[in-house]
């Protein structure tokens, strides 16, 4: 990756000291040096990356997955109305009133 970094100028000068030592461009003494600084997360990662694995999940014709969070929603505020005996659907209710 390519950035632009700012770095102090006793640090640079340390760093470039450090990649004249080691007969390597500035730019490999900088990562060296910052995959020490970090340690064990630094480490290039081995072994294949992982995969991801396709799964059809069998939703049938019609079904909207873009709307399934408004689904889940919907069936969330139906069980709740059933739970507590409320209901949602404003002809239910009315019918509801008129038997009472």
């Amino acid at each position: 990756m390519r950035t632009t970094l700012t770095i102090d100028d006793d640090l640079a000068g340390l760093l470039k000291r450090r990649a004249r030592e080691l007969g390597v461009p500035f730019k490999e003494a900088v990562n060296r040096t910052i995959r020490a600084g970090l340690g064990e997360a630094a480490k290039t990662r081995r072994g294949a990356a992982p995969k991801t694995i396709p799964h059809s999940f069998g939703f049938r014709p019609g079904i909207d997955l873009d709307k399934l969070g408004q689904l889940a929603d919907e069936m969330e505020a139906e069980a709740y109305a059933t739970s507590t005996g409320r209901s949602h659907d404003p002809a239910r209710r009315q019918r509801s009133r008129s038997r009472a």
